[in-house]
């Protein structure tokens, strides 16, 4: 290897650890990073960046302003193509030509068709432009930015955690710890890196769990809180629903799910989305709320439609087609008096229908909102609908050392654990042992 490829992926490595740190706050744009280096001589690092939280400034102009003058001259290295297109700020290839840089070094193209003439106009402008350093890598930084461009989805990760024989949980949803607390510090990492976490209703209600990162000082990083929910179960107790102002809440619900219920979450902070059913089957005597464990978050699985990079939308727009929500961030509003008869589920009238939510377009849904990764987390019905409709990118399976023993909840919803881990979509990275426990990373095949 010559001395000139040497540096190259020594830079291109930094700025791939720089990018990372904009993984689950830079959507809905991807998470670059940039390095801009001088090599008159002993290369020297004159500037560095990486995308700023909600998507701006983008790594390439926070390098190069950080470099100043000594950018003129050197040259800059990123992880994905520089943009050329005018969003809500302007282009990163003029800011690029005019900084005076004289070679741009990518990892990959952008395979969006309006930000991806990026490499084209710079060597217009007799810029040297090299790619593919770094590239396996970069394409694993930017798989949630790829798939939202190309699959008009997000990039899905799936975790599981299982017990030695096994087991998600309890007879009957009790809760119990499973793993240690080594694991767990990984869990709420995982957490802070995803644009959103999702679950099922039924885990909703049974477990009342936070979903956020509770890693000290990362509060802020926690992710967008999606529940499936296609009958609006979800009560105004839930510390999903109180803590909506603090960290957005997200409800994918049926079209057809109470409007009152609606109303009620809506109050709190709660944004509800409404989809399609995919197969609604009249029940007699049943209605949303009964039944089924995971009653409610019943999902139906879509095929994933073959990947068509022609037909992507412009979704690397800086905010020019797709921005965050900032519903959920509203001043709180004041509900005065006792709890009101209307703001209990059970006081909702329900229709005798069981809905099963879409989960393709459930999934095009949050990237329309601008989600480009998604940690999926529970429960077993979601797991296994997820991994049932190939919709699973990347999975981690955490195993603990205890036994819970026959009567527990097995982790897949009807499959055997080896839907996963010998499924053909998905290949093992290795296992390695986390405190007491283990972890076992696949991806896509």
């Amino acid at each position: 290897m010559s001395d000139a490829r040497w540096f190259d992926e020594r830079f291109m490595s930094l700025a791939l650890a720089l990018g990372r740190r904009g993984l689950g706050n830079a959507w809905p744009n991807p998470a670059v990073g940039a390095v801009v280096v001088r090599h008159d001589g002993e290369p020297v690092i004159v500037g560095r960046g990486w995308t700023q939280p909600g998507g701006r400034p983008h790594a390439e102009t926070e390098a190069l302003r950080r470099a100043g003058a000594a950018a003129r001259g050197a040259t800059l290295y990123a992880t994905l193509e520089p943009c050329s297109h005018q969003g809500k700020t302007p282009p990163c290839t003029d800011a690029i030509i005019a900084a005076g840089i004289v070679r741009v070094v990518s990892a990959i193209e952008d395979p969006n068709a309006l930000a991806g003439r990026g490499h084209a106009l710079l060597r217009e402008y007799g810029i040297a432009v090299d790619v593919g350093v770094g590239a396996a890598e970069a394409r694993r930084a930017h798989a949630g930015h790829i798939r939202r461009v190309c699959d008009h989805r997000p990039h899905v990760s799936l975790k599981l955690a299982v017990s030695a024989d096994g087991k998600a949980g309890l007879a009957d949803r009790k809760p119990v710890s499973i793993t240690g607390e080594a694991a767990r510090a990984r869990v709420h990492l995982m957490r802070a890196m995803n644009d959103a976490i999702l679950v099922g209703v039924g885990t909703a209600l049974a477990d009342d769990p936070q979903l956020t990162c509770r890693l000290p000082g990362m509060a802020a990083f926690s992710p967008v809180r999606v529940v499936l929910d296609a009958g609006l179960q979800l009560p105004v107790t839930a510390t999903l629903v109180r803590s909506a102002r603090e960290t957005p809440l997200w409800v994918i619900a049926d079209e057809r799910a109470p409007a009152e219920a609606e109303a009620v979450l809506v109050a709190r902070g709660v944004e509800v989305f409404r989809i399609p059913a995919s197969s609604p089957s009249p029940l007699v005597g049943e209605g949303w709320g009964g039944g089924s464990r995971d009653y409610g978050a019943a999902v139906s699985p879509s095929p994933t439609p073959t990947p068509d990079p022609a037909r992507a939308e412009p979704r690397y727009s800086d905010g020019a087609d797709t921005q965050r929500s900032d519903r959920n961030r509203q001043q709180p509003i004041s509900v005065e008096g006792e709890e009101k008869a209307a703001d209990r589920p059970s006081a909702i009238r329900r229709p005798s229908i069981r809905a099963r939510l879409d989960l393709l377009a459930a999934l095009r849904l949050l990237a329309e909102q601008g989600i480009t990764r998604l940690m999926v987390e529970g429960g077993p019905t979601v797991a296994a609908a997820f991994l049932t409709a190939d919709l699973v990118d990347e999975a981690v399976l955490l195993r603990g050392p205890t036994l819970i023993g026959p009567d527990g909840i097995d982790a897949l919803e009807a499959l055997p654990l080896a839907a996963l881990t010998a499924s053909p979509e998905l290949r093992s990275l290795g296992i390695e042992t986390v405190g007491a426990d283990t972890l076992e990373t696949f991806e896509r095949a």
